[in-house]
């Protein structure tokens, strides 16, 4: 076993056996490069990366090539999903030497940190127009030996780069941020034919889907719901969503969903199941329903520890070698397994005798299962026999489980489950959710307050970046508004630490790590949406939301400035700024605020069952609650019956104590809405 044996992240764990000398990031590896004076070799990845199972198989784990690792190089793996940052700022500096990007990453680094070389996957030898690992590392070790000035050089440049990449400095300022409609834009990269925008590979993009429908509900525009409904029924009926039991994977290798990436990360989870809760809230259709309670099914079955209301972070796409072995079926099993509704099942899946997978590496072959009538509700003959081939396939060997609980990723998915606990009544999931948020508060956090990133089994680690704060902040701001208005002082105190660690107070934004932390070559900020929202994105919608329930107005500049300096890019780059776009339409419209004041269903209904861009709602008993936000001042119930606020504009509506009345107001306040209007 070498040092990664002892670490909270599965990942490095899986490394703790290879013969390479491996050093987790940090200190003792870096002073070791400078007393040997060595290179340091920089390995991301993480546990569900097909490629990076396939280079540790390939390289890691064979002697010859450990052996020229540790006689050459200082040695460091990093999971790229505990430690964000170092990924962030190498990952930079990869794109900027190679013009893409990906995992594994592997970096070559002077002593001092600063990258000179690096690329992605690296087969052992030469291959496909690839160079081998083996030759890059001869040539990386005697260009150190003989031409270090050269490697130095580059080393500057790619410093500088990286941190002029990573900046995010103020732009034209609150006077900037005014709406700008994005459907547009979309337009031009939509595919009609499949859904989803732009070509292979296609990644699901929930993230821009939740955009347009507030813009359907602000602006209905027939153009805008096709975007939507065509991209949610495709990915709902491909095989990119797990037909058997529930849950997206990563992506599709196709441009019609049908051959996925077969890992399943709890963050796509959590995006996706908010994109579809709101195409129900919108839309009203049942299969959007289904699909957001089958993807909250998974995740409490196959992604929650067994003890605790925490959220696992992914499964991995392999299973005894190979890749989707564990969701892929023959005909013969199916028809095998489903016994009188076979026919049905084969019809509705699309299952044939040669199949429509194989894995280019083992031969492997069989049916991907997908719907073939895109947005068809399944029989009820089907129904069943899902459940037959669940509990068939609960009997074959299970990808590996990522089981360490990543904040960000479990503040996400806390978010949207107490969302969609209001949405569809669901108390039972509610009473999850109240329990994740005080797992997260508690197994999550010094006994100094202090937040950290990571847990596995009873073990917490390595301090939290701004991503996990504003992660939280969000999913705390989120159970104030639908569950009890006395988060909001756990959202204060999170919403403060965040300003306090990671604001940057010269330039606007928020830096990746906080002030408290290690120091990288770099300090970077994150500011585009990828896979995940950015820490900024997060942090202005967080901010901008509590400023709202709670009136006070430091929390609101912070977001504004981050806004401001996003706001030239945003709208021509859409998809690269969903989640911010989201932050911008709340900073130019004045909320809609809804209070309801005793406990009414009827009431609660006609604002959490409905999409309510730019709004902020909360619920409390008589006489509580106004101490936490200005919403409740002087509410009460008139003629002793569960009553609602709705105001607008500054001005508030007369009260109503029934759900058609509350209905009309806030349909009112819809219309009147309009994405020009100027920030205030």
């Amino acid at each position: 076993m070498n040092r990664l044996a002892g670490e909270t992240s599965p990942y490095l764990r899986q490394h703790a056996d290879n013969p390479v000398d491996w050093y987790p990031w940090g200190d003792e590896a870096f002073a070791r490069a400078k007393e040997e004076d060595k290179p340091i070799l920089l390995s991301v990845g993480y546990s569900s990366c097909h490629w990076c199972h396939v280079m540790a198989h390939e390289s890691f784990e064979d002697a010859g090539v450990a052996a020229e690792m540790n006689r050459r190089f200082v040695n460091v793996k990093v999971d790229r999903e505990e430690r964000p940052d170092v990924d962030a700022v190498y990952m930079q500096a990869v794109q900027a030497m190679t013009g893409r990007g990906g995992w594994p990453m592997t970096v070559f680094l002077a002593p001092d940190g600063r990258p000179f070389f690096g690329g992605t996957y690296y087969p052992k030898d030469d291959r496909q127009g690839m160079p081998g690992f083996l030759r890059v590392m001869s040539a990386v070790d005697e260009a150190w030996r003989e031409k270090r000035d050269d490697l130095l050089t580059q080393a500057e440049r790619l410093h500088d780069y990286v941190e002029q990449a990573t900046a995010l400095t103020d732009g034209q300022g609150e006077g900037a941020l005014a709406w700008v409609p994005v459907s547009t834009t979309l337009r031009e990269q939509f595919d009609p034919r499949f859904g989803g925008f732009g070509g292979a590979p296609k990644f699901p993009q929930a993230m821009t889907l939740d955009l347009l429908l507030r813009e359907y509900v602000r602006d209905p525009s027939p153009e805008t719901l096709e975007m939507v409904t065509v991209s949610l029924d495709a990915m709902a009926s491909g095989g990119m969503y797990d037909q058997v039991g529930g849950g997206f994977h990563r992506y599709s290798v196709d441009a019609f969903w049908l051959v996925p990436h077969f890992e399943k990360m709890l963050y796509d989870q959590a995006l996706l199941a908010s994109a579809y809760l709101h195409g129900y809230l919108v839309m009203g259709e049942p299969r959007y329903r289904r699909i957001v309670e089958e993807i909250v099914e998974y995740v409490l079955r196959d992604l929650t520890h067994a003890t605790e209301p925490a959220f696992f972070s992914a499964e991995d796409a392999d299973s005894e070698g190979v890749e989707g072995k564990f969701y892929v079926w023959s005909l013969a099993e199916l028809e095998a397994v489903c016994g009188d509704a076979a026919a049905e099942t084969v019809r509705y899946f699309g299952v044939t005798e040669s199949g429509n997978f194989e894995d280019p590496h083992t031969g492997f072959r069989g049916n991907i299962l997908n719907v073939v009538e895109r947005g068809e509700e399944r029989p009820p003959a089907v129904e069943a026999a899902r459940w037959a081939l669940f509990a068939a396939r609960e009997q074959r060997v299970r990808p590996g489980l990522d089981d360490k609980v990543l904040l960000a990723w479990n503040a996400l998915f806390l978010r949207v489950l107490a969302e969609a606990a209001a949405a569809l009544e669901r108390d039972d999931w509610m009473d999850v959710a109240r329990g994740n948020a005080r797992f997260l508060l508690s197994a999550l956090r010094r006994d100094d307050g202090r937040l950290l990133r990571s847990w596995q089994d009873g073990r917490a680690s390595h301090l939290a970046y701004a991503e996990d704060y504003a992660a939280l902040l969000e999913a705390l701001v989120t159970l104030a508004e639908v569950d009890d208005v006395s988060w909001l002082r756990d959202a204060r105190a999170i919403a403060d630490d965040l300003l306090r660690l990671f604001e940057d107070e010269e330039h606007g934004g928020f830096f990746t790590t906080g002030g408290d932390a290690e120091a990288l070559i770099v300090r970077p900020k994150d500011a585009q949406d990828n896979a995940t929202p950015s820490e900024n994105s997060l942090a202005a919608h967080g901010l901008l939301r509590l400023a709202a329930l709670t009136g006070d107005t430091r929390y609101d500049e912070p977001a504004r400035r981050v806004l401001g300096a996003l706001a030239p890019v945003m709208g021509q780059h859409p998809t690269a700024f969903a989640y911010a776009l989201g932050a911008l339409e709340r900073a130019v419209n004045p909320p809609l605020e809804v209070a309801i004041v005793g406990e009414s269903p009827e009431l609660r209904r006609e604002v959490y069952g409905r999409l309510l861009p730019a709004s902020v709602a909360v619920t409390a008993d008589p006489d509580t609650g106004a101490d936490l936000t200005p919403l409740l001042e002087a509410r009460t119930l008139v003629d002793g019956k569960p009553t609602a606020y709705v105001c607008e504009h500054f001005t508030c509506h007369h009260p109503v104590t029934d759900a058609a009345e509350l209905r009309h107001q806030i349909d009112a306040a819809l219309a009147s809405r309009r994405p020009s209007e100027p920030a205030r």
